[in-house]
């Protein structure tokens, strides 16, 4: 059984930021593409950022590029998520999905391993 476990969230100013870190099963995750997502209650998880298996490829959704930088150390089993220059429209439960395989795209569907989240919020 694969463990996911993000950490980091928090309540900030806007303006602030925050660092994530998502952690799993290290044999898994590090052979595996690694994607952030977000979700607000009652909407469909958003794609935020991933990373390829090897760390030197990321994607970023539109809406974060330049504020958000994705990172992993496979020695560590770790991936980060630093978060710059938050807006409330940030706010959401950020999740970590371990991709299948070598996937490290924008579709939750190829995504096959999930945490439980961790709360952000950005208040104005």
């Amino acid at each position: 059984q694969v463990q996911v476990t993000e950490s980091g969230g928090g309540s900030v100013q806007a303006g602030g930021s925050l660092r994530l870190s998502c952690a799993a099963t290290r044999r898994t995750s590090s052979n595996n593409g690694v994607g952030w997502f977000r979700q607000v209650a009652g909407n469909e998880r958003e794609f935020v950022a991933s990373i390829s298996w090897r760390g030197d490829s990321q994607v970023y959704a539109d809406s974060v590029k330049g504020r958000f930088e994705i990172s992993r150390d496979n020695a560590k089993g770790t991936v980060w998520l630093q978060m710059n220059r938050l807006t409330p429209d940030d706010t959401a439960v950020y999740v970590c999905g371990i991709g299948r395989g070598a996937y490290y795209g924008r579709s939750v569907g190829q995504y096959q391993y999930w945490g439980q989240g961790t709360q952000v919020t950005v208040h104005s």
